[in-house]
């Protein structure tokens, strides 16, 4: 019997020190958004408002298309979907970079709003299903950020673009194909106007 209860506590003290230590891998590390000096405004509003990611090179203030934040909300203007619903921009997968069949588009963008100075762009960026939410939600910010910053080098003043990301949320296509997802990578650009 004693050997039954020593083999027992044995056990036990084994399981209750790996219950403890538990696998030994690290939590992936979190990125702290600051509010970039907007006074009033939370981390998520930089976001969704054209902040960048991290202070990284080329998303900060003084780089293209890092420049000011716009001091505005998408939310409480006038958004108008249609004038540049046939310039939506289409990424390849995994990837934000803008393709050179993709810049006319971006062009006519800029000339749009250099010719309405009181006008204002919201930049929408979107995913395929693939991927993590997470993942999704960063790719359709750096999509949405690589537009901007492709709008500012052609001499928008990129205080007047305010990004969102809704990674996966809102596709094109509801399927699960690959004509589908192409679809589903995207950039979509609504101009605001004051109400």
């Amino acid at each position: 019997m004693n050997a039954f209860k020593f083999s027992s506590l044995l056990a036990l003290g084994v399981a209750v020190s790996l219950a403890a230590t538990g696998c030994s891998h690290k939590p992936p590390p979190i990125t702290h958004i600051g509010n970039n000096g907007l006074a009033g405004s939370s981390s998520n509003d930089n976001l969704n408002n054209g902040g960048a990611l991290n202070n990284s090179p080329g998303t900060g203030a003084g780089q293209p298309g890092g420049g000011d934040l716009p001091n505005f909300d998408p939310d409480q203007m006038q958004q108008d979907r249609t004038t540049f619903a046939a310039d939506t921009v289409y990424f390849d997968y995994d990837s934000s970079a803008i393709k050179s069949s993709e810049q006319s588009k971006l062009t006519a963008i800029a000339s749009a709003l250099q010719s309405d100075a009181s006008a204002k762009l919201l930049i929408e960026g979107n995913c395929d299903e693939r991927g993590t939410e997470e993942y999704n939600r960063s790719l359709g910010e750096r999509r949405a950020l690589a537009a901007r910053e492709a709008l500012a080098n052609q001499g928008v003043d990129s205080s007047r673009i305010a990004t969102r990301s809704y990674g996966e949320d809102k596709p094109a296509d509801p399927g699960h194909t690959q004509s589908a997802w192409e679809k589903n990578r995207r950039d979509e650009f609504v101009l605001l106007h004051a109400k």
